[in-house]
C-alpha cells in the first residue's frame, strides 16, 4: 500500500479526532440548521452560540439580505474566473474603493477568503526583493505562518518576537538590516482576544525603517471610530503600512482584503499568487459587505452593543471564577491548560438542558500546549436573557468539573 495511503488510515484508526469521537468528546463539524444568530438549532435543540465571529449580528440582517439577494439576481451566483481574467465585476472595484476610504488608505485589493490575503500578500512581498526579514509575533495566526513559510526564507531571516512585547521586539529589531524588514502582527489575537501596542509598534517600524502589516481580521467592525479597526482605535492607521482583515466576521460575508498605498497593492495584483489563481468573491459576497458598510458607517450602535454584551459577560465569568485572560474584546478566553478536559468541557456545555451553549475548544498548535482553552464570542444581537442564561450555565457546568 502507499505509504502516504497509510498514514491516513492510521490516522482514521488512532489519530485524536478518532479518539475524540470514540469517547463522544468530538467537537468538531456540528451542522446548523437554523439561521447563525444568539441561539441556533443544532442536533434538533437550542444552542446558545457563543462560538462565532458573527460579531455585529449582520448575517440576520434584513437590510443585509435583501441587498445580497439583489446582487444575486444582477449579476448572477458566480464569477467564474479570477480578477486578473474574466471575474472582475464593478461591485469588486467599488468594493475596493470603499474600503480604502473607509480605511484610510489608497487603494485596497479583496480576496476570495482572508486565508489568501495572507498567503498571497505576505509570500509576494517577502518574495520581493532577495534579503528581506520578517518579524513576527510568536502567537499570530496560521495564515501569516503559511504566508511565510510560501516565501522560503532560510532561517536566518526569519525572526520572532514574544507576544506582544515591544522591548522583545526593539531587540529583534536592532538584528534587522535598516529597510529590509517587514513586521507582521494582528490587531486582534483570534483565540485570547487581546490587542498589541501597536502605538508602541509604530514607533519602532519607523525607527527601524521597517514595514508594518497588521493582520485585523478581527477588530475591524469592532474597534476603533465606526469600527475602522485596530490602528484606528491606536490612531496609527497612516503609520500602518498595510491592513489586512476579513468578510468572514463582522461584515458577515466571506473574502478578505489588504488595504495599503497604490504601489504596493499593485505589487500584490500581479504576484499574489492566491489572487491570480483564484476565482473572484461571487457578488453576494461583495454586495453584504457593501450593506454592512452602509450600516456601520452611519450607526454605532451595534458596535456599542457588541462592547456591552462582551464587556458583561467578561464581567460574569470573572466573577464566577474562571481564568479568562487578557482579553478586552468580544473574544474572551476560559483558560483550561488540558486538552481532553477542554473537549469535556465542551461537551457538557453543549448537552445542558434545556438549552446548550456552542464554545470552540482550542488545543495545541493553534495555542500554546499546556494553555488549552474554550474561545468564546459574542454577538451585539445577544440578549440580556441570553447572557443570564449563558452565565447560570456556565457557573452550573464550572462547578460540576472544579473549574471554579
Amino acid at each position: 500500500m502507499n505509504e502516504i495511503m497509510k498514514t491516513c488510515k492510521k490516522y482514521k484508526r488512532s489519530g485524536i479526532a478518532t479518539i475524540a469521537k470514540k469517547m463522544g468528546l468530538y467537537p468538531y463539524f456540528h451542522p446548523i440548521t437554523s439561521e447563525q444568530g444568539p441561539l441556533v438549532k443544532m442536533e434538533g435543540k437550542e444552542i446558545i452560540m457563543l462560538g462565532s465571529n458573527n460579531y455585529l449580528g449582520m448575517t440576520g440582517n434584513n437590510q443585509v439580505k435583501s441587498k445580497a439577494i439583489r446582487a444575486m439576481q444582477e449579476f448572477g451566483v458566480g464569477t467564474t474566473g479570477s480578477r486578473l481574467l474574466n471575474g472582475t465585476f464593478a461591485l469588486h472595484d467599488s468594493l475596493e474603493q470603499r474600503l480604502a476610504k473607509f480605511l484610510g488608505k489608497q487603494d485596497c485589493v479583496i480576496f476570495s477568503t482572508g486565508m489568501q490575503a495572507n498567503l498571497g500578500t505576505i509570500s509576494s512581498l517577502l518574495l520581493s526583493i532577495d534579503d528581506s526579514v520578517v518579524i513576527s509575533d510568536e502567537l499570530n495566526h496560521a495564515s501569516i505562518i503559511d504566508g511565510i513559510t510560501l516565501a522560503k526564507l532560510p532561517k536566518n531571516r526569519k525572526v520572532i518576537f514574544s507576544h506582544n512585547d515591544a522591548n522583545d521586539l526593539k531587540q529583534k529589531l536592532k538584528t534587522v538590516p535598516k529597510g529590509k524588514g517587514i513586521i507582521i502582527t494582528e490587531g486582534v489575537f483570534s483565540m485570547e482576544g487581546d490587542v498589541p501596542p501597536l502605538d508602541k509598534i509604530t514607533e519602532l517600524a519607523k525607527q527601524y525603517d521597517a514595514m508594518l502589516y497588521v493582520d485585523d481580521a478581527h477588530g475591524i467592525g469592532v474597534l476603533g471610530p465606526e469600527g475602522r479597526g485596530a490602528a484606528a482605535k491606536f490612531k496609527v492607521t497612516k503609520e500602518v503600512d498595510i491592513l489586512m482583515g476579513t468578510f468572514s466576521k463582522s461584515f458577515a460575508s466571506s473574502g478578505g482584503y489588504i488595504a495599503a498605498d497604490k504601489a504596493v497593492c499593485n505589487w500584490v495584483r500581479h504576484h499574489a499568487r492566491s489572487f491570480i489563481f483564484s476565482a473572484s468573491m461571487p457578488p453576494a459576497n461583495c454586495a453584504t459587505v457593501h450593506a454592512v458598510l452602509d450600516l456601520i458607517e452611519n450607526d454605532n450602535s451595534y458596535r456599542e452593543n457588541l462592547l456591552c454584551v462582551a464587556d458583561k459577560m467578561r464581567k460574569g465569568l470573572d466573577d464566577l471564577g474562571f481564568e479568562i485572560g487578557l482579553s478586552t474584546t468580544p473574544i474572551i478566553p476560559i483558560i483550561i491548560g488540558d486538552e481532553m478536559k477542554a473537549f469535556k468541557f465542551y461537551k457538557k456545555l453543549f448537552n445542558h438542558k434545556p438549552k446548550g451553549i456552542f464554545t470552540n475548544p482550542v488545543r495545541a498548535p493553534a495555542v500554546p500546549k499546556g494553555r488549552e482553552l474554550m474561545r468564546t464570542s459574542y454577538m451585539a444581537t445577544m440578549t440580556e436573557d441570553l447572557i443570564d442564561d449563558a452565565l447560570s450555565i456556565f457557573e452550573t457546568v464550572g462547578k460540576k468539573m472544579k473549574f471554579i
